[in-house]
């Protein structure tokens, strides 16, 4: 009877083992005996025997040769479900609960990936998910922008990752665009492809929603450099106009007569330093010096231009503006 309980009682124990065992193999490829025996706290043994333990379960586990020796948890159409460990388990709900408003034409798939997630996840993990809400906010502008078929991005994707030559028609033109697909991005709620236009000889981005592909791709290439030090900056460079930097093509600096706390919290890429007590420094770009210039001007307080001589000229071409309108 002592011996039957003392099994009874250390089956959670090897159950709890057996499971952070699944974690680790699902977070990497490979795993050397020894490591895996430390990171569980367990000798190499008892690895050997829990292993054993998952492969009677279904678990397709190999064994890695070599020096070290090791295992790899493989994949195979009979894998039984993934198990994952509280922090993985929040972190796809969240991942979920943002992809309901993506736009990347998933929405609903989501939905239903999500419910099902929280179907089968522990009462504890439930709660949390409950009290955690993502919501991703749009724009009334944005709202009604088209989603992108999620096929259309499977393509682009692909495209992308094997290096083939992509044809596609473009809404509102023609004819046919041939392209070198680099990366898909989002942008502002958005969706686009970088990519280089063969035909213009030059770097483009594109529209995913307007993008009807023409199959088959191919054939492969060899991929360029971007003109910037990576995508981010390539991509914010040629929305806001400039010569590749990622920077505004205006730029300039005021003092507010405001406190920084409440600059900072109208401001999504400038820079907001205390000048003094309900003063601060702001350091913003824009398009042109006009649109600079009326940018600042939304702030309900005193200004002060630091420079350039171009910022001051724009502020004094919005006052005839203005006035000019006042009179009207």
């Amino acid at each position: 009877m002592a011996s039957t309980r003392g099994k009874m009682e250390d089956m959670p124990k090897t159950s709890a083992r057996l499971l952070s065992m699944l974690s680790l193999l699902q977070a990497r490829r490979d795993w050397p005996g020894a490591l895996l025996a430390e990171r569980l706290d367990i000798s190499p043994r008892t690895v050997r025997r829990d292993v054993d333990r998952l492969r009677e379960l279904g678990y397709p586990i190999a064994t890695i040769k070599g020096p070290d020796g090791g295992y790899r948890l493989d994949a195979g159409s009979e894998l039984p479900p993934l198990l994952f460990d509280d922090e993985q388990a929040v972190a796809l709900a969240v991942a979920l609960q943002i992809a309901t408003t993506s736009g990347a034409g998933i929405e609903e798939a989501a939905m239903r990936a999500l419910h099902t997630v929280r179907q089968v996840m522990p009462s504890r993990l439930r709660r949390r998910i409950d009290t955690l809400r993502v919501t991703a906010v749009e724009s009334p502008a944005n709202r009604a922008d088209p989603r992108v078929d999620g096929d259309v991005l499977l393509t682009l994707g692909a495209a992308v990752h094997a290096r083939e030559i992509l044809r596609f028609d473009y809404a509102g033109a023609s004819p046919p665009r041939r392209v070198e697909p680099h990366h898909l991005v989002t942008w502002h709620g958005r969706w686009y492809l970088v990519a280089w236009d063969s035909d213009r000889e030059d770097w483009r981005t594109f529209r995913a929603d307007r993008i009807t592909p023409r199959t088959p791709t191919g054939p492969r290439f060899t991929p360029r450099d971007l003109p910037a030090d990576d995508v981010a900056t390539f991509v914010a460079s040629r929305f806001r106009g400039s010569d590749g930097s990622g920077d505004w093509p205006c730029q300039g600096e005021v003092i507010l007569d405001l406190p920084a706390t409440t600059v900072a919290h109208y401001v999504r890429d400038g820079v907001v330093e205390e000048a003094g007590p309900d003063r601060c420094r702001l350091v913003l770009g824009s398009w042109s010096w006009a649109g600079l210039a009326a940018s600042i001007g939304r702030f309900d307080a005193d200004i002060e231009v630091v420079g350039p001589p171009e910022l001051k000229e724009a502020f004094a071409s919005l006052a005839r503006r203005y006035a000019q309108a006042a009179r009207v």
